[in-house]
């Protein structure tokens, strides 16, 4: 096979195409008995300001010799080497000494690659790039990736007479034409029709986002009103995907009067657009239309992710401008105090950010297919590398499941926004400085942010580390730490929030006693089975006022119903 790639692929794609068009690809991994060139590691481990102990490259090299050669004993003699990647844990990978021996050889080359990195003298910055760098190609050249070396494709190939290797072929080059791997049956949803479902009415609208009003579920519901932001990285159904797993509709159910900024997919029009654009013509605008429809001085708010960090850098404006607009604040897996910026952080760096301000810095898109792209890197064998064996290799079509719907609708953002949040959030971590940012042309100060606050984070947040959440415990409430309230979920940053009642599902831990460390918070900490939710439910109604009648339609005089929702914006998708 000697084909030359297709251009203009997603790198990932690419990268899997050029590795399938060299046919000796797969033979060069495993590499046994192969001499590492000293001279030329050193050499690049130099430019990147680290050094590598020859002691130690020595002792690894001979560490791998004897594993190796105890390994090629084992296949001599008949026996099944021991394999523990789940990714090769079918009968198939161990029926046959061949494969059996590409699995455990692959296992060996990656623990050896994996210390050496470890062995490597550096900051610990740099070791992280190395670590995530390594672990991009071990996963990228794992057995199962490729035909030549996956016992299962090869049987199905077989058991269906070719039909699975036509059919996962036909599947790569509709991936090829979407520009990108498809992770779910995508022509099982339509938003508005399958997923972004709660009854509601677009109230609001400008370049940047339109404002939806829900219609109430029930006959009377708390005179104040909760307005959504949800993140402008992604669409805003991720909290509304169906009816059974909506937060929406749970809040809705719970007799609040719900309205929610849908942020429009950034085009053209937008490439000039500044992060206090987001926050004053947004953020800022969206709180002064709920006040003036519901006709309250104060309503509760909640920012989920990046909306939670706008959210907050609003209330910050406000509270600068003398207003005091909300009764209480929830945050969703957020970030004010940007301390670990956990995975994320292998692309955070003067150099990284320096290079996209270059590009899109005063004008232009940061596109909506290198989110994906950045994010799938940062798990590729959940996000990436299980559907090339699954769609391409085995032909098996995709499932439906609306989460992965929703994660392969990327949004783009603005230029000069992404690039502001990029170096004075991630790589500053200016925002919890009080005074140094200017927003909306004045100084932020989150501290002067003194309102009930529930503050919730994951615990195996990879996005958003529960660690840096907790920390706005320091930030909010600061002269008053007991009007916060901290609550723990389980599982990971969208599926520890996307987790209704009605499911019984994960757990959630809470302790009132909020320190200074989050270590000993939890270690304090009480875990409870099910969903976070009826917490977040019970904190909200505190602040939420007294009972009246649920409205009767959607809006005010001044603010007339343009369209139902979930309206036009987010429809649109990325180009």
């Amino acid at each position: 096979m000697n084909t030359k790639t297709p251009q203009n692929l997603p790198p990932v794609v690419s990268a899997w195409l050029n590795q399938l068009s060299d046919s000796k690809a797969w033979q060069s991994w495993p590499m046994p008995g192969g001499q590492l060139d000293v001279q030329s590691i050193q050499k690049q481990l130099g430019d990147l300001g680290a050094t590598l102990d020859p002691a130690d490259l020595v002792r690894l090299q001979q560490d791998y010799a004897d594993q190796f050669a105890g390994l090629w004993q084992t296949v001599a003699s008949s026996q099944i080497p021991v394999i523990t990647d789940r990714r090769m844990s079918a009968p198939a990978w161990h029926a046959n000494p061949f494969f059996a021996f590409q699995a455990a050889a692959y296992q060996l080359n990656a623990r050896f690659l994996t210390a050496l990195v470890d062995a490597v003298q550096s900051s610990e910055k740099v070791k992280q790039k190395l670590r995530f760098a390594v672990q991009q190609t071990i996963d990228a050249l794992s057995p199962a990736n490729f035909l030549a070396t996956n016992p299962e494709a090869q049987q199905k190939i077989i058991d269906t007479r070719g039909e699975s290797l036509t059919r996962g072929i036909a599947q790569l080059f509709a991936d090829l034409q979407k520009g990108r791997v498809s992770q779910t049956d995508e022509a099982a949803f339509e938003v508005g029709k399958d997923v972004a479902t709660t009854a509601g009415s677009v109230v609001f609208e400008n370049d940047l986002f339109q404002l939806i009003q829900y219609a109430p579920l029930t006959k009377t519901v708390h005179a104040r009103p909760l307005l959504i932001v949800p993140p402008c990285i992604n669409k805003f159904y991720i909290l509304d995907l169906q009816p059974q797993n909506s937060l929406v509709r749970y809040a809705v159910e719970q007799g609040n009067t719900v309205f929610l900024i849908s942020w429009r997919n950034a085009d053209v029009s937008l490439e000039t657009t500044t992060w206090d654009r987001y926050v004053d013509d947004a953020a800022v605008r969206a709180i002064h239309v709920v006040q003036e429809i519901s006709g309250q001085d104060q309503i509760n708010a909640l920012g989920f992710c990046v909306g939670g960090t706008i959210l907050s850098c609003a209330l910050a404006v406000l509270a600068a401008r003398g207003e005091e607009p909300v009764a209480s604040l929830t945050l969703l897996t957020a970030f004010l105090d940007f301390l670990d910026t956990g995975a994320i952080d292998v692309y955070i760096d003067d150099v990284q950010i320096g290079m996209r301000e270059q590009m899109i810095g005063k004008s232009g898109l940061m596109a909506g297919r290198d989110f994906a792209s950045a994010f799938s890197s940062l798990r590729p064998n959940d996000l990436l590398w299980n559907y090339v064996e699954s769609n391409y290799l085995k032909g098996e079509a995709p499932q439906a499941f609306d989460l992965l719907y929703w994660n392969a609708d990327s949004t783009n953002l603005p230029g000069p926004m992404f690039c502001y949040y990029l170096r004075h959030m991630y790589l500053e971590n200016a925002l919890k400085e009080p005074g140094r940012l200017t927003m909306a042309g004045e100084k932020i100060d989150l501290y002067k942010l003194n309102v009930p606050s529930f503050i919730y984070a994951s615990r195996e947040d990879h996005i958003v580390p529960w660690m840096s959440a907790y920390a706005s415990t320091a930030i909010l409430n600061a002269k008053k730490p007991a009007n916060n309230r901290f609550v723990l979920g389980a599982s990971g940053h969208i599926a520890g929030v996307i987790n209704p009642p009605s499911k019984n599902k994960r757990s959630y831990w809470t302790n009132d006693k909020i320190g200074s460390d989050p270590e000993a918070w939890f270690a304090g900490a009480k875990e409870h089975p099910g969903s976070w939710w009826t917490e977040w439910s019970a904190f909200l109604a505190k602040h939420a006022g007294k009972q009246i009648a649920a409205p009767k339609k959607a809006g005010n005089a001044k603010y007339k119903v343009i369209e139902p929702a979930p309206g036009r914006y987010v429809k649109v998708r990325a180009e």
